[in-house]
């Protein structure tokens, strides 16, 4: 594969690499050593990234119930349902056992799709034998245990492979529009609080103030997750003791009974005395555990003990205490529920409860961008997206990444939500829709994951399948409904995005079929260098390749066109490391292929290293890693002819590669290709910046017939 049409590799996770000239690279995993204090600090500093959307969530969630004339037991019905709710998907489901499932640190719904095809020989990922299998998540059995029934299905069936990959797809997609409507739904409902005391102040401008402060927001997040959560945390840790404390007031001044909810046998009686109305009471009940999955897909910028702590010792409490606070005024004042949380702040704190509610509304946001960051990444990095920049902004954490095409996108997007949709329950409908979705794919995905990898009893999956599946279809069953009313708006979204995953992902798979078809072994490539019309010039080529079982196409058109061939050439591949940094000394690895003045040269380099090292810049790391392979296992000779090359001077060349769409080819290949090659043309390259004069470039083209 040329370097031009590769995704760099991420696969493989050394955390330390022996790069011995003629030795395989040994990968070994460090395990992460974090104290008990570095595990609060991050706790800390998860209440201003991770829990924003789950513990502002009391903003909107009574205001999209469509209440009519509810009465006490109504009221106790609908707190019993999001306890349990709360309690059942937010702390057994997600901080119980969700966030087990990590993949190499990163969590989401890509990063459950991506550990089960790495454990099931499927999709591009390496097999469970390889490399990469031996550094994955340490909670995970990928072991020499046989594989079960339902992996051998998985790998035979090819309808199987395609029904995951299009669940995981919907996943990420719903998610990313999870990432739009948060900061929609959040800011908007936060500053609508201002219209009560000043009712002159029209809805019109209350979307307008709302579209300028998410514009803040989202140009503070090329700071990065760290910065941002540091300034963010004390908002939230605010919001998360003030909001119980107006809670406890409020239960006691109103109805001190309202724990007698918990009793289950409450929303069982809430359904039989409501039916339908009821039922789709709960397309507004499911928002109070809006912003549980970014739990999961957060989990590469912080670690799983930090979240969990947050999760069990302060949002859920403040959650619950909040929604028994606001029930109880409810109780006492039935008809407020349209306004469910600014009724029951207390006149005499009702400004400084504003003030920090608009903040809070803020921060929310952000746990679902630095979410969708997350999930960007892991598409990219396993060719699933169009290749975008992603920096990473953290030496220290690989997962703490910023994507400024990404964030632009998102901020438009999220603007024009508010400014075209500024109703909050059309939003709040659309909203529900997502939340639902991501929770009911996530369930299915780490049931997969518990019976291939975990080998768990049937015993246990069963009970978590059926308990969560049942609670998050009853749940999609009453959103679906509202399809017309705002529901429409993330399908539309999920749509658009999962057609480019699609199409890039085809694209990228007819590429890779052309060129391990029509790859070059090293028999064929001495067959191409002894060729009477092919000279050997002076000088010395560096040729881009990512062919790891041979050598690209692109090498036969090269030689084949220009007849010629640097008298050294070095085969050069470039791997990325989820690792921050690569020894200088470790990180190229040099190989002979038994042909005169041919060499392979494989550059290892971590998310946080620059290929040019402390003044040395890439090529001379390079000649000096291949002159001393030579000393120590070749002649002076072979020295010789490198010092003469180098005087020669080099070229460095990659491949360019495009689709030849033929007139045989099926109007389903044309549109699609046509799409990848638009696409491709548009999007980043994946070779780095190595800082090598332009004139020393050239670029092959090469039409790949489809």
């Amino acid at each position: 594969m040329s370097i031009d049409d590769q995704a760099p590799s991420s696969l493989s996770i050394p955390s330390a690499i022996n790069v011995h000239p003629n030795s395989t690279p040994r990968f070994t995993l460090i395990p992460k050593g974090s104290s008990k204090w570095s595990t609060l600090v991050l706790s800390y500093k998860t209440l201003g990234v991770v829990f924003g959307g789950l513990v502002t969530s009391p903003l909107y969630v009574y205001p999209s119930m469509p209440l009519k004339s509810p009465t006490e037991e109504d009221y106790l019905g609908i707190f019993s349902i999001m306890f349990w709710t709360l309690s059942l998907i937010g702390v057994l489901k997600y901080a119980g056992i969700t966030l087990r499932a990590d993949d190499q640190g990163e969590g989401g719904t890509f990063a459950l799709y991506s550990l089960l095809c790495r454990n099931m020989n499927i999709g591009i990922l390496p097999p469970r034998n390889s490399a990469s299998s031996m550094v994955s998540s340490s909670n995970t059995n990928e072991s020499d245990m046989k594989p079960s029934k339902l992996s051998k299905m998985f790998e035979k069936s090819m309808l199987a492979r395609r029904v995951l990959l299009f669940i995981s797809i919907l996943g990420m997609c719903m998610l990313i529009g999870d990432g739009i409507l948060t900061p929609a739904i959040s800011v908007l409902s936060a500053i609508d609080g201002v219209r009560a005391p000043f009712p002159q102040f029209s809805k019109s401008m209350v979307e307008a103030l709302s579209a300028v402060i998410l514009i803040f927001l989202f140009l503070l997040q090329k700071y990065g997750t760290s910065r941002v959560s540091f300034l963010f945390s004390p908002i939230m840790g605010a919001w998360t003791l003030t909001t119980p404390l107006v809670g406890i007031y409020s239960i006691i001044k109103h109805y001190p009974g309202i724990f007698k909810a918990l009793s289950p046998h409450h929303i069982v009686l809430f359904f039989l005395r409501n039916g339908k109305i009821g039922w789709l009471s709960l397309g507004g009940t499911v928002l109070c555990i809006t912003g549980s999955e970014a739990l999961f897909a957060d989990l590469g910028h912080f670690n799983r003990s930090s979240i969990q702590y947050a999760f069990m010792f302060t949002i859920y409490p403040s959650l619950v205490l909040t929604y028994a606070g606001q029930t109880a005024y409810l109780i006492r004042h039935v008809n407020d529920h349209s306004d469910g949380f600014y009724k029951f702040i207390p006149t005499k704190i009702y400004w400084p409860m504003f003030a920090i509610a608009t903040l809070a509304a803020v921060v929310a946001s952000q746990s679902l961008i630095s979410a969708t960051f997350s999930l960007i990444k892991q598409s990219v990095m396993l060719d699933y997206f169009p290749r975008v920049k992603v920096v990473h902004t953290s030496s220290s954490k690989e997962g703490e990444v910023y994507s400024p095409e990404i964030n632009y996108i998102l901020m438009v997007l999220c603007v024009a939500v508010i400014l075209i949709f500024g109703d909050g329950k059309d939003i709040g409908n659309a909203f529900g829709v997502v939340v639902s979705m991501v929770m009911l794919i996530t369930t299915i995905l780490v049931t997969l994951v518990m019976i291939i990898i975990w080998k768990t009893s049937p015993l246990l999956v069963f009970p978590f399948f059926f308990t969560f599946f049942t609670m998050e279809s009853i749940y999609v069953s009453a959103v679906i409904t509202k399809l017309l009313e705002g529901g429409w708006i993330p399908f539309v979204i999920s749509f658009i995005l999962a057609f480019i995953m699609f199409g890039w992902y085809y694209g990228r798979q007819r590429k890779m079929n052309y060129e391990v078809t029509h790859k070059i072994d090293i028999d064929g490539l001495r067959a191409l260098i002894s060729d009477p019309r092919v000279h050997r010039v002076p000088g010395i080529c560096f040729f881009y390749t990512n062919t790891q079982d041979g050598f690209t196409p692109v090498l036969g058109h090269y030689l084949n066109n220009t007849k010629s061939l640097q008298k050294v050439v070095i085969f050069t591949t470039l791997r990325y490391l989820l690792v921050p940094k690569v020894a200088p000394d470790e990180r190229i690895r040099i190989t002979r292929y038994g042909l005169a003045g041919v060499y392979g040269c494989t550059v290892h380099y971590g998310y946080a290293d620059s290929l040019n090292l402390e003044g040395e810049n890439f090529v001379d790391q390079v000649y000096g890693r291949l002159d001393a392979y030579l000393r120590e296992f070749l002649g002076q000779e072979d020295n010789l002819e490198l010092e003469e090359a180098k005087k020669a001077g080099e070229v460095h060349v990659r491949g360019k590669t495009r689709f030849h769409i033929g007139q045989n080819s099926s109007l389903f290949d044309r549109t699609m290709l046509a799409f990848y090659e638009v696409m491709h043309n548009n999007c980043r390259s994946s070779l780095p910046a190595l800082d090598v004069p332009l004139p020393q470039h050239m670029e092959v083209g090469m039409l790949y017939e489809a």
